[in-house]
């Protein structure tokens, strides 16, 4: 098992030691601050230093028994069992992913609708709904959604059990991924509390602390995916 370091978001470094190595040339750590490929969110990138070594890390993705897999650029000069190493993210890679996948959050809350897919990349993400006429108002949707975002609300996140999430079904949005089961205990994400909760839904990713990070956005086009499906993209407006 890899120690999911990631969940502290602004963690950027942290030491490590190398636990295996896939046949591959993947890398796993007994903790890891890269974020794992899932959920939509691609993995982090960034890079582990030992000694006078360094070596790139493109991605990371999950492995076995809840392991933490580090893809790195080059095969070549890489550590080995035992070795201790620092492990540094790729920081503006992760932040954009952060400040996207929040963003995202908030689409979900501006169109109340069952989400049946989504995905993030550098700069911009997409969310599936099911929703069988497209937007009459994207300048509306834009308006109210950086309104959400300039009123700076805190995000934060808490567990409950999988009897808990059994029990109230309607914190799932997503139709097409259902949150991890297995543990025990699930992570739920909020934006706003109190009387200014805005969104709450169970996610494994990576989060702002305060909406205001994310900055101003745009919606983009609206693609049609069939009969009740409509694609929506969102774009950082840097």
């Amino acid at each position: 098992m890899s120690e999911p370091l990631f969940r502290d978001a602004y963690l950027k470094t942290s030491p490590g030691t190398v636990t295996s190595m896939t046949e591959e040339g993947g890398i796993v750590l007994d903790r890891s601050v890269f974020y794992a490929t899932g959920g939509g969110q691609p993995g982090d990138g960034g890079s582990l230093t030992w000694g006078d070594n360094t070596v790139g890390i493109t991605t990371a993705i999950k492995g076995e028994s809840s392991t933490i897999v580090l893809i790195p650029e080059s095969t070549e000069n890489l550590p080995v069992v035992g070795d201790e190493v620092l492990q540094s993210l790729d920081w503006n890679k992760r932040f954009n992913f952060m400040r996207i996948h929040t963003a995202l959050h908030l689409l979900s809350a501006v169109i109340p609708l069952p989400v049946t897919g989504g995905s993030i990349s550098q700069g911009k993400g997409r969310l599936d709904f099911d929703m069988a006429e497209p937007p009459e108002d994207k300048e509306a949707l834009t308006d109210t959604l950086n309104a959400l975002i300039a009123r700076d609300l805190e995000v934060t996140e808490s567990w409950i059990t999988d009897a808990e999430l059994d029990a109230n079904p309607g914190l799932v949005k997503t139709l097409s991924v259902q949150p991890p089961r297995g543990s025990g205990r699930i992570r739920l994400v909020r934006i706003g509390q109190g009387e200014d909760q805005v969104d709450l839904q169970p996610c494994g990713g990576t989060h702002v602390a305060r909406t205001g990070e994310i900055g101003r956005v745009r919606l983009g086009k609206v693609e049609k995916k069939g009969a009740k499906n409509r694609r929506v993209y969102i774009h950082l407006d840097d």
